[in-house]
């Protein structure tokens, strides 16, 4: 029995380490689009992004705020064309994960851990709990005296808690990137890397 599940496994784990590329590409492609438009909003409104870093009463309060809004829009913006090209993968992932962690306490951590408000999920806080209450005020509201059906009829309104779901995941995604890499065959890592050994093998055999 034993040695019949340790060959079942063995043999799950042989299979999945054909694909294993797939998970580093899905990866890469999925944080790729969401650092793009982060940078692009950042750099298409940056003298607003420059006076939020900075503000001590409605911003972040942030020492050297342009400084730090350039290195925060070119890192999100370097980093997406990075990761959509798996070049330098492990190199951009440090900065981009220090982003994070800089947008979880200075921006999120104050709210808790959901993005979006709902009383019925783990982790909900008083702040969550008021949100239902006034989302469904704001609801009643609308179905008293707007066109209810037409507005929700691309979706329900929610209320942003503004929680560190999100940017926690997206630094998960991106440990998990700097642990095992970009995969191969589908990043240019690979055969980056590729090219490296091939010179380094020939310069020893010479």
């Amino acid at each position: 029995m034993i040695d019949t599940a340790a060959r079942w496994h063995l043999s799950l784990v042989n299979s999945i380490s054909k694909v294993d590329s797939l998970a580093g590409l899905a990866l890469r492609l999925y944080l790729a689009p969401i650092f793009w438009m982060a940078g692009t909003s950042k750099l298409a409104h940056f003298n607003d992004t420059v006076a939020w870093f900075g503000n001590p009463d409605w911003g972040l309060g942030l020492p050297l705020p342009w400084l730090m809004a350039f290195l925060a829009t070119a890192t999100e913006l370097v980093g997406a064309v990075l990761l959509a090209l798996g070049l330098f993968t492990r190199l951009i992932a440090v900065p981009l994960i220090v982003t994070m962690v800089v947008a979880i306490v200075t921006v999120h951590w104050d709210y808790g851990w959901q993005a979006i408000a709902d009383v019925n999920a783990p982790f909900a806080t008083d702040r969550v709990t008021e949100a239902a209450a006034k989302l469904e005020r704001a609801n009643s509201i609308l179905r008293e005296h707007g066109h209810y059906e037409w507005l929700t009829s691309s979706g329900k309104f929610v209320v942003l808690n503004n929680g560190i779901e999100f940017a926690a995941t997206y630094l998960i995604m991106l440990l998990a990137l700097l642990a095992w890499g970009p995969g191969r065959y589908f990043s240019l890592d690979y055969y980056l890397a590729m090219a490296v050994r091939k010179h380094a093998s020939k310069a020893l055999r010479e």
